[in-house]
């Protein structure tokens, strides 16, 4: 392959990239970005690697989960408490259920670009450029709105600092104690059958913990905080580059804007200009993998994007949808294991079971949700794979986005609380429901 560096990407044809007016503007803006301060760091990176390693041969699990498609406007600390409430509760569910070291990665800090279908938008016979994210555009219908402006990079670079500073604040001060998990209850009601479930575990385990701290003297010191990673779809190629840099005593380059980037389906060529960016950096990479995607297109790009073939570099996040998964699924699996390619399998079932409703509202059902997953559990161990993790959108915010679930949201139930611009997420009631029943059937 040709000499990699952080623009050699120019060099290939890039998809999904907004086209700027005022390239000048473009250009100083990248320049004010790449001397600002990294968002994460170097030895956050690899230490999420080693855990993504032991996901890959079942030693630890996987969860990455949060918001779609991220707004500026929602960056505030309600909202950033409210999604880590819900991860937090989550991993708590699947650790006493599968009894692994859970890897807590937040879609959040960075996601707000998104791959479209198509370049422009059409109402009432009038075309504009489509919405691609608040680090690109706006989503309000108008000529202004829809323009890509350079000057929200910096906008989203600073929301993803308040973001993460926050949430570091969060974990390490307290509220992540594993002894207080009353902390992470959200404000709003819950109807939700499991409630009492969870409850009741929560209670056994702190009562556990405090009974511990007695017999032996002293409190455990290492329960007080917790890691939460970030991760985003490096879509904006020239936002990513602006955070790429060497770092002191450790060779390579860094992508220091998030800890996980992924590709997402729509940008996956081999020879395209994200496949080229993503194989020179030392993050962990994540590669959205779906029905379309052959046996021999997906041990190509593993093996471009990990050349030296290092455990805990790439996690493969399929996305097949619950009518496809077995019979598409395995002969990828197999591919990847006679290439002896050291991949972490993650499951997304979002993605592939997304449909438009008759009155136009695009959603997704709970069932089909649980389908894939329970079926990706079933496929991996058919074919002597791991599943090392899952891939969700959800929020913390009482929405009805998603049908179905115990608390049976309906498609009449849609417009009462639907917020995404984008894509549809679980709320927290099928979120945590969802929890439990991946943990169920992991200790099955």
């Amino acid at each position: 392959m040709s000499e990699w560096s952080p623009d050699s990407w120019k060099s290939k044809t890039a998809s999904q990239q907004p086209t700027y007016a005022d390239q000048q503007k473009l250009q100083e803006t990248l320049a004010h970005l790449a001397n600002l301060p990294p968002l994460v760091t170097s030895w956050e990176i690899e230490s999420l690697k080693e855990q993504l390693a032991a996901a890959s041969c079942g030693e630890a699990f996987l969860l990455q989960a949060g918001d779609c498609c991220e707004s500026l406007d929602d960056c505030h600390g309600d909202a950033i408490v409210r999604n880590l409430k819900v991860l937090m509760q989550m991993s708590f569910v699947l650790a006493h259920g599968c009894k692994k070291k859970i890897i807590r990665v937040g879609r959040t800090a960075g996601q707000y670009a998104k791959p479209r279908s198509a370049e422009t938008e059409t109402r009432d016979g009038v075309t504009l450029p489509v919405y691609r994210g608040d680090i690109v555009n706006r989503f309000a219908f108008s000529e202004e709105d829809r323009q890509p402006d350079p000057e929200l990079l910096l906008r989203g670079y600073e929301r993803a600092a308040l973001t993460l500073n926050f949430l570091r604040g969060l974990c390490v001060g307290g509220f992540a104690d594993l002894r207080h998990p009353e902390y992470w209850q959200l404000e709003f009601p819950s109807n939700s059958p499991r409630q009492k479930q969870y409850d009741d575990m929560v209670k056994s385990i702190t009562g556990s913990l405090h009974f511990m701290e007695a017999v032996i003297g002293t409190g455990f010191g290492d329960i007080g905080s917790v890691e939460v990673f970030t991760a985003h779809e490096g879509l904006h190629l020239n936002y990513e580059q602006a955070q790429t840099r060497k770092v002191p005593r450790r060779e390579g380059w860094y992508n220091l804007s998030t800890h996980f980037p992924w590709i997402g389906y729509r940008t996956r060529d081999v020879n395209g200009a994200h496949v080229e960016y993503f194989r020179g950096i030392e993050n962990p990479v994540g590669l959205k993998v779906g029905p379309q995607m052959e046996p021999d297109e997906l041990t190509e790009i593993v093996s471009v994007l990990n050349e030296k073939n290092e455990p805990g570099h790439i996690t493969l996040i399929h996305r097949m949808g619950a009518s496809e998964i077995e019979s598409k699924l395995p002969n990828l699996i197999d591919a990847v294991s006679k290439k002896d390619q050291l991949v972490t399998w993650c499951s997304d079932p979002m993605h592939g079971n997304t449909y438009t409703t008759a009155s136009g509202i695009k959603t997704r059902n709970f069932d089909d949700i649980l389908s894939e997953l329970l079926k990706a559990f079933d496929v991996h161990k058919s074919c002597g794979s791991v599943l090392g993790g899952v891939h969700l959108e959800l929020t913390g915010d009482n929405v009805t986005e998603c049908v179905g679930g115990s608390t049976n949201v309906d498609e009449l139930d849609l417009t009462k609380a639907y917020k995404s611009n984008v894509d549809p997420r679980l709320n927290y009631d099928q979120s945590m429901e969802l929890a439990f029943l991946i943990a169920e059937r992991m200790q099955a």
